[in-house]
């Protein structure tokens, strides 16, 4: 299975900070590390990740980068794609239809976030990390 994961997941992950889903989000991420799942992360999500982790050390912000970078694949939108994105008024949030756009371009099966709401109108079904997990699980 093909899945996107969104910035707040990964976010989750490297911090361990208190959220719904924190413990599926790790889940995820080291089923992505076991390649049980095939995991991308949009190419944008990069640079949210290291605006957020600007409070670290730059030897800890360098070493989750290389993680993040070696469990998922990195996915990107073609120039076309980017222009719908922008002209696209059902998101209400750019850099959502952005990680749709990259969910597209990757094939994904789902976009797995914590904030599915974000994504109503999105071409990728987005589901939460632990709905993922149950759907690997078949629950």
């Amino acid at each position: 299975m093909r899945i996107l994961v969104d910035t707040n997941v990964i976010i989750n992950y490297l911090s361990g900070r208190e959220d719904t889903y924190s413990e599926a989000s790790d889940q995820i991420m080291i089923m992505c590390a076991q390649n049980q799942l095939e995991g991308y992360v949009a190419f944008h999500s990069l640079s949210t990740i290291w605006y957020w982790s600007r409070r670290y050390p730059e030897v800890s912000r360098r070493n989750w980068m290389k993680r993040i970078c070696s469990i998922l694949t990195i996915a990107s939108a073609d120039n076309a794609s980017v222009l719908e994105a922008v002209e696209n008024m059902q998101f209400r949030d750019f850099e959502d239809n952005l990680q749709d756009c990259c969910a597209v371009n990757a094939g994904a099966d789902y976009i797995v976030t914590v904030n599915t709401k974000d994504f109503e109108h999105s071409n990728v079904k987005a589901v939460t990390p632990e709905e993922l997990v149950k759907i690997v699980n078949g629950i």
